[in-house]
């Protein structure tokens, strides 16, 4: 079931599309195993027992283990957030009828799916991710996201852009998880004075720019998501939406472990083979192995 799902979000489909490749794809159903393609309405309810919060943060554990093996410490992450697409509406059609005046604008975004993710800056894996409803303030979901990620691995840098500055985020990731942190302080009214308290201050004093530049690592990560899965949900719930954004971000580690480090590299666009599917297919069997030892 897992599989299909993943292949969803490859496909760019939707339950009956997915159902429909694999109904007309019988050389695909054999790399993977398939004796019958599960109706659509099967994988809509196992997507809501494998994407439920706990697993899905388990199974991006998995995935990042399965390349760093038993080392669990990180030498540099990013945290950051993005808001996707609830719709396949063209942003530019909803620009420009904003900007006709004697035309009645009935197209607005008031609320939109929000994905935090924490990554690794050096293997651009993600390393945990939860969902929430955007527009919403990213210095709230700090550490709820760090919180998720020290739970399973040690990092010992973590970078954040100007929407997560406060003194409490750098207590909380330097005091209780011993992690250096480099935040731009410019949270608040642009002033001349220095800050008073304790770590914003040391932003202010030593602020390691060059590391900081790093960053745009969990930007690229965002970049990736976006341009190989697309940038619009296909769910139109908001439980719905948070699972499929899960999804999104355990396809991004797989794509990267499988895809990108073993089928192909961008520069020889060498063509997917089904015969690769098979180690696909051994990686998810080793990452369900990882969840349900037991099964």
């Amino acid at each position: 079931m897992f599989v299909c799902l993943v292949l969803k979000i490859f496909f760019k489909a939707e339950y009956r599309g997915i159902t429909a490749i694999l109904t007309d794809s019988t050389d695909l159903c054999k790399a993977f195993d398939l004796d019958t393609v599960p109706h659509f309405t099967t994988l809509q309810k196992a997507s809501k027992k494998l994407l439920r919060f706990s697993v899905a943060n388990r199974l991006l554990e998995a995935t990042v283990k399965s390349v760093t093996k038993n080392d669990t410490t990180i030498d540099l992450a990013a945290i950051d957030s993005t808001g996707l697409e609830s719709g396949h509406i063209s942003r530019y059609f909803v620009k420009r009828r904003s900007r006709e005046p004697k035309l009645y604008q009935t197209t607005t975004y008031r609320r939109w799916p929000k994905l935090a993710i924490v990554c690794d800056c050096n293997s651009h894996l993600i390393l945990s991710a939860i969902t929430i409803r955007g527009p919403s303030p990213d210095i709230n979901q700090f550490c709820k996201t760090l919180k998720l990620c020290m739970e399973k691995f040690r990092i010992k840098h973590l970078l954040a852009d100007a929407g997560y500055d406060s003194e409490a985020n750098h207590r909380y990731a330097r005091e209780v998880h011993q992690i250096k942190t480099t935040i731009p302080p410019k949270h608040g009214r642009p002033t001349t004075k220095l800050p008073k308290t304790k770590y914003r201050r040391e932003m202010h004093t030593d602020f390691d720019s060059e590391t900081y530049g790093q960053r745009w690592q969990v930007e690229t990560v965002f970049s990736m998501i976006k341009r190989n899965f697309g940038l619009a949900l296909r769910a139109k719930h908001y439980w719905s939406q948070c699972r499929e954004m899960m999804l999104l971000a355990l396809t991004h580690n797989i794509a990267i472990i499988q895809l990108v480090r073993e089928l192909f590299y961008r520069a020889f666009l060498t063509p997917l083979e089904f015969s690769n599917y098979f180690k696909l297919t051994g990686l998810l069997g080793d990452l369900f192995q990882f969840i349900f030892p037991n099964s």
